[in-house]
């Protein structure tokens, strides 16, 4: 963490959670806990410039295999914490905090907090994107679906039916969580996305808090209608989930309520968005066909599809990108989701033992520059896009006598780059028009062989921002263009483009088509293993218990904009 003094003009500010965590402990119950941290952010809203940032742990908790959960009084406190650290850094800088103009909210799409409205408290641990408990749940519900099919309500939310969405992991808390169904009953009971929580809380939570989210962030739950941009009454009845639980859908940029307490008292709250969402607006694809992949936990491909939803033949999903005002057109995105890219350099680190830090990771597989024929398919919690086969398990395959660490690292990296090829694929196959490059961000993107990797596999150029808090920047630019705000101008002869490296093919197209192909055959002997999440408790394994320098993905996100 850290601040700059060279600022003039307009400023922005931001805080994602979580980034990385560092050690995994159990705690007194026995379940696994590990650290991740809430981070802030503080932009020149004229120039986009990182001014300041200040970083808080939080903790996530694995009290089961494959279960993550995170405590939402704990990103509550690091919320406040972390506003007030900033602003104290804002005052060594001899920056008047009475200038932050807005604040905005980035966050885990998924990730799902039931609360109470009488009290204030949450009624469950948060329950995050990658959790898997949830399979029986999904096995259940597709076994009543017409048809038993898993794509059955996808015109109306483009999305299939899996544990990664909201209103899954929302029926799997009224199943099983008692103070949950008793408060849903009572009418105390209120359910969204982190987004929602913290909005709520900072506006005043119980006395008078707004309940509301933004149209990216419905649109992950599996109970929003993407063409009425509304809560769909039939997917409600589905999922047997009470339409008063849901907060109050608007746009990704305007003001939702003002902050009631601490050094940023009064100030509008003014930009959400899903944190996808949120890099897509940061790396300025505000232009259709343009497209971002984030590289973090997983991989999260979004390929700006324009007024129109385009709906997905090749396993992708269709999500609201944004909403950029009350009267703003929805904008539309395919995407591409991998679960697991920079966990997999955890897991060869903390499993396998093949590195003693994730930033070893580089010079390692440099060290073969090939992988040897060797291919390593991570599918730890089955393959997201474009498959969405939860039975598959990972495999390492191709491996012969000479196969040493340096070409597992190698192979672990390609199998980044596979995936995202994969989805590259599948986007140019359902929009009829090939990306001719494609723009990255997320902290894995600080590796440059991985990179390099990308653009030989994908055969295009792929370009790097110089500034990596490209999330942070997107909730401060749908902040700051708030109306009644109006000190960030989001229109195309305004938006100007983050300053960026590109990396460009070295590698014949032949070549990368080899490699693509061995990768593909690799996938499928991965397929059909498992059908169902474990019953018995235990501990999770080692890549979901800790998160490392290489992830950048982010649970939540405020940002304030600064005006002179």
């Amino acid at each position: 963490m850290g601040c700059r003094s060279d600022a003039h003009g307009s400023l922005g500010f931001s805080f994602p959670l979580p980034v990385s965590s560092e050690f995994c402990a159990p705690d007194a119950s026995g379940a696994v806990k590990s650290a991740t941290f809430l981070s802030t952010q503080v932009f020149n809203a004229n120039t986009a410039e990182l001014i300041c940032h200040h970083q808080v742990p939080v903790n996530q908790r694995f009290p089961k295999e494959g279960w993550v959960e995170e405590d939402p009084r704990e990103i509550l406190e690091s919320v406040h914490e972390c506003v007030e650290r900033t602003c104290e850094k804002l005052q060594q800088l001899n920056v008047d905090v009475s200038n932050i103009k807005a604040v905005g909210v980035t966050n885990q799409r998924e990730t799902t907090v039931v609360w109470d409205k009488e009290t204030g408290e949450p009624l469950y641990n948060a329950i995050v994107w990658l959790d898997l408990r949830t399979q029986s749940t999904v096995e259940r519900l597709i076994s009543k679906t017409p048809g038993r099919n898993k794509n059955h309500f996808k015109n109306q939310t483009g999305l299939p039916i899996s544990t990664y969405f909201s209103a899954v992991k929302l029926r799997w808390m009224l199943d099983n969580v008692d103070e949950v169904r008793r408060a849903v009953l009572a009418g105390r009971a209120l359910f969204g996305t982190v987004d929602s929580w913290i909005i709520w809380c900072l506006t005043g939570g119980k006395d008078g808090g707004v309940h509301c989210t933004d149209v990216s962030n419905a649109s992950r739950t599996m109970l929003f209608n993407i063409h009425t941009m509304e809560w769909d009454s039939e997917l409600c009845r589905y999922f047997d989930v009470p339409m008063e639980i849901l907060p109050d859908i608007r746009s990704s940029s305007e003001i939702y309520g003002y902050m009631k307490c601490g050094s940023l008292a009064g100030v509008p709250i003014s930009g959400c968005l899903g944190d996808q969402s949120a890099a897509l607006v940061g790396q300025t694809c505000l232009q259709e066909g343009q497209a971002k992949n984030t590289y973090g936990t997983g991989c999260f491909l979004l390929r700006n599809t324009g007024t129109k939803p385009v709906m997905s033949d090749h396993g992708l999903l269709t999500t609201v990108a944004y909403k950029l005002g009350k009267d703003a057109p929805a904008c539309y995105a395919l995407e591409g989701s991998v679960a697991i890219a920079g966990a997999m350099v955890q897991w060869l680190k903390d499993n396998m033992g093949i590195v003693k830090s994730s930033s070893e990771i580089e010079s390692l597989a440099a060290a073969a520059g090939t992988s040897y024929g060797c291919y390593f398919v991570p599918a730890f919690s089955g393959l997201y896009a474009p498959y969405w086969e939860p039975s598959a398990r990972g495999i390492i395959c191709g491996l012969t006598q000479f196969t040493n660490k340096s070409h597992l690292a190698f192979a672990a990296l390609e199998a980044v780059c596979f995936q995202t090829r994969e989805i590259v694929d599948a986007m140019n196959q359902d929009s009829g028009v090939p990306l001719m490059q494609m723009q990255v961000d997320g902290g894995m993107t600080s590796n440059r062989l991985l990179m390099q990797l990308q653009a030989d596999i994908l055969c295009m150029p792929v370009v790097r921002p110089l500034m990596s808090e490209t999330t942070s920047l997107g909730a401060a630019m749908a902040a700051g263009a708030a109306k009644g705000v109006d000190v960030w101008n989001l229109s195309p002869d305004h938006v100007v483009p983050v300053t960026s490296e590109k990396f460009q093919p070295q590698i014949n197209p032949e070549e990368s088509e080899f490699r693509y192909a061995r990768w593909k055959k690799a996938v499928q002997r991965a397929m059909n293993w498992e059908t169902s999440e474990p019953s018995s408790p235990g501990t999770a394994p080692l890549y979901l218990r800790s998160r490392s320098q290489v992830v950048l993905h982010l649970l939540t996100c405020l940002t304030a904009l600064v005006l002179f």
